[in-house]
């Protein structure tokens, strides 16, 4: 399972919506100082993610916790964003490459547009069916502590 800490900003029946810190691997190599993609993800790293998670425990905004996703979603979520859409762009493609042999590249440009256009409408599609399913929805797993001063993620990095 993945783990991650997390705020509590409002809590719910069977609910809570939490507040996570984004987290970037980049930039704790010893290249850090003159990396470009290092900068970036210092730009970025002061952005929270507010996301609803299921939870049977009794909690209260401002705790800290541990909020948990099951093992695969990730890789299914990002298969089927990235993939699908690829996959259905090279199979518009080829499709127009058959159907319109000799007629140019424009009928196969057009037919891959068209695949690439339907992999995005299916990934809405099914993203919105997976939406409710608890099975793909993050839970709190434990609670930290109660009603920290602070998130945790602001204090300062130990030396």
């Amino acid at each position: 399972m993945i783990e991650e800490r997390a705020i509590v900003a409002e809590a719910g029946v069977g609910y809570a919506w939490v507040e996570i810190q984004r987290h970037s691997g980049c930039g704790n190599c010893a290249s850090s100082a003159g990396c470009g993609t290092a900068t970036l993800a210092k730009a970025w790293s002061a952005r929270t993610l507010r996301t609803r998670a299921l939870s049977e425990l009794s909690l209260q905004p401002r705790d800290t916790v541990v909020v948990g996703l099951a093992d695969g979603i990730l890789l299914r979520g990002a298969l089927l964003a990235y993939l699908l859409p690829l996959a259905l762009l090279l199979a518009g493609a080829l499709l127009g490459q058959a159907a319109f042999a000799g007629a140019g590249e424009e009928p196969v440009i057009l037919s891959g547009a068209m695949g690439l256009g339907l992999g995005f409408l299916a990934v809405r599609v099914l993203s919105r069916r997976f939406r409710d399913d608890q099975r793909f929805q993050p839970v709190v797993l434990r609670v930290c502590s109660s009603n920290p001063a602070e998130p945790p993620w602001s204090a300062a990095p130990a030396p």
